[in-house]
């Protein structure tokens, strides 16, 4: 059995009605910018960036990415290290702008 975005709308009847934004597709959240928003999200915003890592972010977005890793886009391994898809998403729940 395969649940796809449609029949995942129908059962729910979710209707896509928001942005669809990703990983490379930011046109609807021209204000977005991934290292900017991330160091808004630090405990330390003058700490140096390796790589995006949930373990630096203050309580909520830590929190939310925690729900957004293991729930929203599950994968299997390495939690706490943020991807694209996810900095995204985070700044859209964050600041109340609804996707798909």
């Amino acid at each position: 059995m395969k649940v796809t975005s449609e029949v995942w709308n129908l059962v729910a009847s979710i209707k896509y009605s928001s942005l669809k934004v990703g990983k490379g597709n930011t046109s609807g959240i021209q204000e977005f910018n991934k290292i900017q928003y991330y160091k808004s999200c630090m405990r330390n915003h003058a700490q140096s960036i390796s790589r995006f890592h949930a373990g630096n972010l203050n309580l909520t977005p830590r929190l939310v990415v925690y729900i957004i890793a293991w729930q929203l886009i599950p994968r299997s391994t390495n939690h706490v290290v943020l991807h694209e898809e996810d900095l995204i998403l985070l700044y859209c729940i964050m600041n109340l702008i609804k996707v798909n």
